[in-house]
């Protein structure tokens, strides 16, 4: 009987070579990167101006849909809808701070704003689709570009493309005096 005489190495060694190896032909790890927090918004035009709306304060975005009109309240108040069931006013956001806004409804877009168990369903120029801005390029100043009558709603903005997107606060808007007031 013949015997083999060769050594086999041991599993401790095979695995320290196998380490030498894999450090040897490993990568290095990837650089690592910054990760930033980004605030995310509704975009939407009126009268010519860039705003955006926080998402949660956002419902849905519908095209003009057909309304009755009401009588006694103030103009800016185009009537009610019926949506999905449930009765959302429909108000002229152009015509509530006295914007001359005179757009096809079928350019229009309605922001359904929720609070407080009510809906609101406020008419704009037109809507950008969603934006989102580093949350370290905020500016808390208010835009020249924008109108004593609007500023009360502004929370300050972001640049977009050299252009300021004031932050609108639809849900201080819907629950302001003013707004709840429209019974002419």
């Amino acid at each position: 009987m013949v015997s083999d005489m060769t050594e086999r190495p041991s599993p401790f060694s095979v695995l320290s070579e196998m380490a030498v190896q894999f450090r040897r032909n490993a990568r290095g790890l990837p650089l690592q990167e910054e990760i930033k927090t980004y605030w995310t918004g509704v975009g939407f035009t009126l009268g010519g101006i860039r705003f955006v709306a926080a998402m949660d304060e956002v419902a849905e975005v519908l095209t003009v849909p057909h309304y009755t009109r009401l009588p006694g309240v103030k103009p800016w108040v185009s009537g009610v809808a019926n949506v999905r069931g449930r009765l959302v006013p429909i108000v002229e956001l152009g015509a509530f701070f006295g914007l001359n806004v005179r757009l096809d409804d079928r350019e229009r877009r309605i922001l359904v704003v929720e609070y407080d168990d009510m809906l609101n369903g406020i008419v704009v120029d037109s809507v950008e689709g969603l934006q989102s801005f580093p949350v370290d390029e905020y500016q808390s100043d208010i835009p020249e570009n924008i109108s004593t009558d609007i500023a009360p709603y502004v929370e300050g903005h972001y640049m977009a493309g050299g252009v300021p997107m004031s932050i609108f606060g639809v849900h201080e808007l819907v629950s302001s005096e003013s707004f709840m007031a429209v019974a002419s």
